[in-house]
């Protein structure tokens, strides 16, 4: 203790002793800088020196309203409620494709035609079922007149007239499979009228929108089960996130988010959450939100990379700044003042840094007075006087 005091007494002089020879620079102390450990058998108790204390900044957490905001890495999909997946009716061959990717289309434009064996055999089983009808009806026809001739008797009507709804049926079966294997309603008229065999049948489009893909060349053999052309009306997309398991509590369906675009020099955009997902992801533990948003201008295109900012409801949170902490042992301290400018080094539990204060989770509480600004110059002092 004697040495202790005696080297203190020389720094003391020694810095009387410069003030004295030259008063207007500023007085560079090293007692100013001294930090005493007040007990070794606590390292991370400290006292500062008057001049010290001085030169930092000494309070209490405050209780501040917080909105936290989770950002949430995102990408861009076509809003699936807005699609639609085009095939073909029939087994068999493309002989024509002219709708092109990109290509804005509406409901009943021509993407493709398609000839098949199996269209040939359903035009022909129509023919004969739309000739058999006919002359059941003529048929029928003739057994009402001669019947008013007393010619036949009414159970003579009665079979022919049997006869003329069995062979409508069968012609409203055969219709009915023309328009499954695309033959629109034109074209059984036509084939009625004409009685000529189409070569083919368009493959249209079954609503308004943009063909996104085309699954098909000139020659290819397709079954109805191959997917052709994927139709979307582009005017809304869907923006998909991921939000850790532990932050799913803040999102809720409704919510107003905002949605940043890198890809288009970061342009901020705004969304409402219409979907959560019930299940969490077992591989990246995330649960899946869904926003849609407008896209008018075509600018949002799909598989773009997004990031979504969604903000939690205000909180009271009791806070400290960011200068009041520092790390050591991997772990978040402040200085906790206590009597005759000593501070001791106490572990804390923080939360992120949110608009330059970071909200207390556990270890101080609003009473405690801290080192609010300074802290890690003091935390460095600390180190060098244990060195020495």
């Amino acid at each position: 203790m004697k040495t202790t005091a005696l080297i203190k007494g020389a720094a003391l002089l020694t810095a009387l002793f410069l003030t004295g020879c030259d008063s207007e620079k500023p007085v560079d102390s090293s007692e100013d800088e001294i930090i005493q450990s007040e007990s070794t058998e606590n390292e991370y108790s400290v006292t500062l020196s008057p001049n010290m204390a001085q030169r930092i900044k000494i309070g209490k957490p405050k209780l501040v309203k917080i909105v936290d905001t989770l950002k949430v890495p995102s990408h861009i999909e076509v809003n699936q409620h807005e699609l639609a997946r085009i095939g073909a009716s029939v087994t068999g061959r493309i002989v024509d494709v002219p709708a092109m990717v990109g290509d804005d289309v509406k409901v009943g434009t021509t993407l493709a035609h398609i000839s098949s064996p199996e269209l040939t055999q359903a035009q022909l089983a129509y023919l004969r079922a739309y000739s058999q009808a006919t002359l059941a009806q003529r048929a029928a026809e003739r057994a009402h007149q001669l019947l008013a001739a007393d010619v036949i008797g009414r159970a003579e009507l009665q079979r022919r007239e049997s006869e003329l709804q069995v062979f409508r049926a069968e012609l409203s079966a055969a219709t009915d499979h023309l328009r499954m294997l695309g033959v629109g309603k034109k074209g059984v008229n036509e084939l009625a009228k004409r009685g000529q065999i189409l070569p083919s049948v368009s493959i249209t489009a079954s609503r308004d929108g943009t063909v996104i893909e085309r699954n098909v060349a000139v020659g290819q053999v397709v079954k109805p089960a191959d997917q052709l052309f994927l139709i979307a009306d582009l005017a809304t997309v869907w923006v998909i996130g991921g939000v850790p398991e532990q932050d799913v509590s803040k999102v809720s369906e409704g919510q107003q988010v905002e949605i940043q675009i890198p890809a288009l020099n970061n342009t901020k955009i705004t969304g409402q959450i219409i979907f959560v997902a019930d299940t969490v992801s077992p591989e990246q533990r995330i649960v899946t939100v869904r926003t849609q948003v407008s896209n008018s201008e075509r600018k949002l295109k799909p598989a773009m990379l997004a990031i979504m900012h969604i903000t939690d409801a205000p909180k009271i949170h009791l806070v400290v700044p960011t200068g009041a902490v520092v790390r050591e042992n991997n772990r978040d301290h402040v200085f906790v003042a206590q009597d005759n400018n000593q501070f001791i080094l106490t572990p804390v539990q923080l939360g992120d840094t949110i608009n330059g204060v970071r909200p207390i989770l556990k270890g101080l509480d609003k009473d405690q007075s801290i080192i609010i600004d300074g802290a890690f110059h003091i935390n460095n002092q600390r180190k060098r006087a244990g060195l020495d």
